[in-house]
């Protein structure tokens, strides 16, 4: 190696941010191996590579002892005090064993070491810049795709959107532009691993802080979200001004913005309530587009009693209980819908089992 090379290393340490010491001294642990890998050697050796001018030279260390039993490692006292009349039993002695061609396995070993560092600090740079970014939206170019995953070109990265995290009946071709929600960063031994979602509540939210500047700036706040994906979402939305509608802004004018949602999310429907502190007024307003004539509320089981009107009976339940089992994933309580006349019959049961047990006591 040559001064040049030691330059090299000043210049990786401004421009990769990989100390030139560091690099030096992984060089010089790579240069041992090397050293007894090509010369059979088993001596305990060191390396010493000149900061300055770059120059290997290759120390055999032995111990000095009063009767030598292994030549390789070990110097006889009065041998040690020839080279040098203050050397005492149990010190180091070092000499110079550099072998004539060794500057070219140094090279060698040298731009190995270099590159595999140059590679790990990119890794952990794209790793530690990718950490920072989960829970966030990213846009990719799809590709290819195997069994399990969709692999994603996210610049520096390949992400990997699994297909279990795609929306039912969402499929991707190469080429394809996809917007994806960052669940999770790892490291691994071939670098970071980004892994991808399609169908995260995060992505929604992402979404809408794209399309609605009063949710970015922090004036509407999203609550809550509850979602299937590609089926149907509940977004529940908070206004920090008074003078600002949570959903109409989040609806935007003649439905604009919540349609750009949609379209991104392939048609998933989208009811946007409005959060309340009051758990009665939030499960009335979570079972939209129902109406609600009354909710009674069982704070010890967490459970409240939602009384509809007759005709909207399966509208408030929806589907299959999506509309109601989204409402109850929203509020994070359990729901019980009645109809009205339901609700009638309930009570007239409870009043006449009251008035039987009266008679009862009476008796």
């Amino acid at each position: 190696m040559k001064a040049e090379f030691i330059e090299a290393l000043g210049q990786l340490e401004k421009e990769k941010g990989i100390s030139k010491d560091i690099l030096i001294e992984a060089i010089e642990a790579a240069l041992i191996s090397g050293y007894k890998r090509n010369f059979n050697s088993a001596q305990n050796v060191r390396v010493d590579i000149n900061r300055e001018t770059g120059d290997v030279k290759v120390f055999a260390r032995k111990t000095v002892v009063e009767e030598v039993t292994d030549p390789r490692l070990e110097i006889s006292l009065d041998a040690a005090r020839e080279m040098d009349p203050n050397y005492q039993l149990d010190d180091i002695v070092e000499i110079e064993v550099t072998p004539a061609d060794f500057g070219r396995i140094a090279a060698q070993t040298a731009k190995q070491v270099v590159t595999q560092r140059i590679r790990e600090a990119e890794r952990s740079a794209i790793y530690r810049d990718f950490l920072d970014r989960e829970a966030e939206l990213i846009n990719g170019i799809v590709q290819r795709a195997d069994n399990r995953h969709y692999y994603v070109d996210l610049g520096r990265v390949e992400g990997l959107l699994p297909h279990s995290e795609t929306m039912p009946g969402e499929r991707f071709k190469h080429g394809d532009r996809v917007k994806t929600y960052i669940t999770k960063v790892e490291k691994s031994t071939k670098g970071p691993q980004i892994f991808l979602s399609r169908t995260h509540p995060g992505l929604l939210k992402r979404l809408f802080e794209l399309e609605v500047p009063e949710i970015y700036d922090g004036t509407v706040e999203i609550k809550a979200i509850a979602r299937e994906a590609g089926q149907r979402s509940k977004v529940a939305v908070h206004s920090n001004n008074p003078d600002v509608d949570p959903v109409g802004a989040c609806v935007g004018h003649r439905g604009a913005r919540v349609q750009n949602v949609v379209s991104e999310l392939r048609g998933e429907k989208i009811d946007i309530i409005r959060w309340s502190d009051d758990v009665a007024e939030l499960i009335a307003n979570s079972l939209s587009p129902s109406k609600v004539v009354s909710v009674e509320i069982f704070e010890e089981e967490k459970m409240a009693r939602v009384v509809v009107p007759d005709h909207q009976l399966s509208l408030a339940i929806g589907k299959e209980g999506q509309n109601a089992r989204l409402a109850a994933k929203l509020t994070n309580w359990k729901i019980d819908i009645k109809s009205e006349s339901e609700a009638m019959k309930l009570s007239e049961e409870a009043e006449t089992s009251t008035e039987e047990r009266e008679e009862e006591a009476d008796l």
